[in-house]
């Protein structure tokens, strides 16, 4: 009788655990990316470094431009080669938001092992944009190419009064053109003054080749921190954004109670146009007490959304848990102590995608998909309640 009773309980206890992995596992539908793996003993792949010197614009004094902290990259190929282009912050302010931000560069030959260059390549200067990016400056970067060759990039401008998407194009992503805000002519400058942050260009494989796609002929955008929108453009720096009926910005996707994009869905690195439709990688950021209890308050993940091809304003589906969490040290570590893998950078390099994200606000990691040999998603069974 003991025996046949420790045995039914034993059973019963497997059968429940089965159940609860059941309902906690990560697995991806056919149309998603993934899932990325880490690759062992590699990241963080940049941290700060505080021997880089700076002759500053603004002060005209030498500065340290990279010692606090380096994250949220975008990325490209050129050349066989890949290049991050990372936000870095000097030690000038006490808090996020309060330092300057410079815009960094890395190259690599394997994707993995970078080579940076001793001064940034973007930074607020004494040039006809210092009214909208001193003193906060360039901040989180997203890059992507033209057919031709030409990188477009779409940073936020930040003057401690009001954050603000802009343009600048490069042909050897080292020397940039500033273009300024993207909304300050649409709609007679009705969407100029206010907060714009995270713009991701359609992008599609093309000959091996990732490159910006043209929809009815024109470009197309997803942008925004807290909803998800999007906007049109003919020349790639001078933007319209989508509005509704009554002439708001026309809202795509929002925060989901319940989910690990409770508190915000921001745009991540350039959307990819897929036989599937539209994939748009995103960042969502939790609040404990509205959103999904296992991850913790603040925390930022990664999630996926779907859009239809033909209707790019049309959302068809969403992943209910993130792809990618904060799981390792690094991650967790730094400025922002929530924990954070913050994806702004994404290439397809050498026949597999790399994604290239923020540590916590601190450090930039490198994750990997492999479409011939996809890692499992971070899983979500073991994320404390």
């Amino acid at each position: 009788m003991i025996k046949r009773y420790f045995s039914s309980v034993l059973m019963l206890s497997f059968f429940i655990t089965q159940i609860t992995f059941a309902q906690t596992a990560n697995t991806l539908p056919d149309w998603a990316l993934g899932g990325f793996s880490r690759p062992p003993g590699k990241n963080p792949i940049i941290a700060p470094d505080s021997t880089a010197m700076f002759t500053d614009p603004m002060s005209m004094s030498e500065i340290k431009w990279e010692i606090n902290d380096t994250f949220n990259p975008g990325a490209a190929v050129k050349d066989g080669k890949v290049v991050v282009i990372y936000r870095a912050e000097d030690n000038s302010g006490v808090k996020i938001g309060t330092r300057t931000s410079r815009l960094g560069y890395a190259e690599s030959k394997d994707g993995l092992h970078f080579k940076r260059k001793s001064e940034p390549v973007l930074f607020p200067a004494d040039d006809d944009q210092k009214t909208f990016e001193w003193p906060g400056g360039c901040e989180d970067p997203r890059i992507a190419m033209t057919e031709d060759g030409t990188y477009v990039m779409l940073y936020t401008q930040w003057n401690r009064k009001v954050p603000r998407l802009a343009a600048a194009t490069s042909k050897d992503l080292v020397h940039w053109t500033k273009h300024g805000p993207l909304f300050q002519d649409a709609y007679n400058g009705r969407f100029f003054n206010i907060a714009t942050k995270s713009a991701s260009i359609l992008t599609q494989v093309k000959g091996n080749k990732q490159v910006i796609a043209r929809l009815n002929g024109q470009y197309f955008m997803y942008w925004g921190e807290r909803h998800v929108y999007a906007a049109t453009s003919t020349n790639l720096t001078d933007w319209q954004p989508l509005v509704d009926d009554k002439g708001e910005l026309l809202i795509l996707a929002s925060p989901r109670k319940g989910y690990f994009d409770s508190d915000m869905t921001e745009c991540g690195p350039p959307a990819l146009l897929t036989d599937k439709g539209i994939v748009l990688l995103y960042n969502g950021r939790n609040d404990a007490a509205k959103g999904d209890k296992r991850f913790g308050e603040g925390s930022y993940s990664a999630g996926q959304m779907l859009f239809d091809k033909a209707e790019p304003t049309r959302l068809i589906a969403r992943l209910d848990v993130p792809f990618f969490r904060p799981r390792e040290a690094f991650e967790k570590r730094g400025q922002y102590l929530s924990g954070t893998v913050f994806i702004e950078g994404m290439v397809w390099f050498k026949h597999k995608w790399h994604l290239y994200y923020g540590c916590a606000d601190s450090r930039v990691g490198v994750a990997i998909y492999d479409p011939k040999h996809p890692a499992d998603p971070d899983p979500v069974e073991d994320v404390a309640r």
